[in-house]
C-alpha cells in the first residue's frame, strides 16, 4: 500500500518524506487556503519535495474551465495528478487529459457506481471519502470493499483506490486487509501508526539493560573516528 500525506503544509511535507515512506501527497482547496500561501507557489513547492503523484485540484465546475486549469497544472511537474471532482464535467476533463498521458484524480466519490464511473474514464486514482460517510452513520470501509472487489473484477482498470478522508489507523488498517491501493491522510495518522505502548516499554527495558554494561557500540571516539578499518586479505 502506497501512503499519501493529506496537506498543503510543506514542512510536516519535508518532515515525513525524509522517513522514506512517503509515496505521494495530496492536496485541496481547504489545505491550500489554510496554508495562506500562493497556490502555484506551494504545489511547486511539494513536487520539489516529493517525487511521488502530488495531486493538485481545479477551482472550476465546467468543463472547458476545468481542462484549461488542469493543463496548467500539469505543466507544473510530471508527477502532477490533476485532482477533478466526479461529476459529468469532471469526469469528462479527466477523459481527456487522461488521454494526454496526464494523472487525474477524480475525487469526492461516495458509491461504487461513481468508482466505475471513474475508471471507465481512465481516471489514475479514485477518492472515496470514508470519513465522511462515516460521519452521515454510513460504513465508510463498506464501499472501500465494494470499489476494490468490482475492480478486481476488470484487469482492464487501471485506475487506483485512494482512500481519502482517513480518521484512524484502523482505517489505514483495514483498507490495506482489503487491497486498495493508496490511503492518503494526515501526518497526524501516520505517526499513530508508529506508536504502540509494548514498543516503548520494550525499548525503554533494552536501553535500561544496555546502559548498566557501560558500553558504547561506536567506541569512545564515537562517530568521529574516521580511521579505514583494513578490507579483508589485508595484514
Amino acid at each position: 500500500m502506497k501512503f499519501f500525506i493529506d496537506t498543503a503544509d510543506t514542512a510536516e511535507i519535508r518532515e515525513l518524506a525524509s522517513t522514506g515512506l512517503l509515496d505521494g501527497v495530496t492536496t485541496n482547496p481547504s489545505l491550500i487556503a489554510k496554508s495562506g500561501r500562493d497556490f502555484i507557489e506551494v504545489i511547486e513547492e511539494i513536487c520539489e519535495i516529493v517525487p511521488g503523484p502530488v495531486s493538485a485540484e481545479v477551482a472550476a465546475t465546467d468543463h472547458e474551465t476545468m481542462l484549461a486549469e488542469g493543463k496548467r497544472l500539469a505543466r507544473i511537474a510530471p508527477n502532477i495528478a490533476v485532482k477533478v471532482p466526479l461529476t459529468p464535467d469532471g469526469l469528462k476533463t479527466c477523459k481527456v487529459l487522461s488521454g494526454e498521458g496526464t494523472m487525474v484524480n477524480v475525487t469526492l466519490c461516495f458509491s461504487p457506481g461513481q468508482a466505475i464511473l471513474a475508471a471507465k474514464a481512465g481516471a489514475s486514482f479514485v477518492s472515496p471519502f470514508v470519513g465522511r460517510l462515516d460521519d452521515i452513520s454510513t460504513p465508510g470501509m463498506e464501499l472501500i470493499a465494494d470499489i476494490c472487489q468490482i475492480y478486481s473484477q476488470y484487469p482492464d482498470f487501471e485506475t487506483e483506490v485512494l482512500v481519502a478522508s482517513i480518521r484512524h489507523p484502523m482505517h489505514v488498517i483495514e483498507a490495506a486487509r482489503m487491497g486498495a491501493h493508496v490511503a492518503t491522510m494526515p501526518g497526524s495518522v501516520i505517526r499513530q501508526l508508529f506508536s504502540h505502548p509494548l514498543t516503548d516499554k520494550g525499548l525503554a527495558a533494552f536501553l535500561a539493560d544496555w546502559a548498566k554494561t557501560g558500553q558504547s557500540i561506536l567506541g569512545k571516539d564515537g562517530a568521529k573516528d574516521d580511521k579505514k578499518a583494513p578490507s579483508r586479505g589485508q595484514g
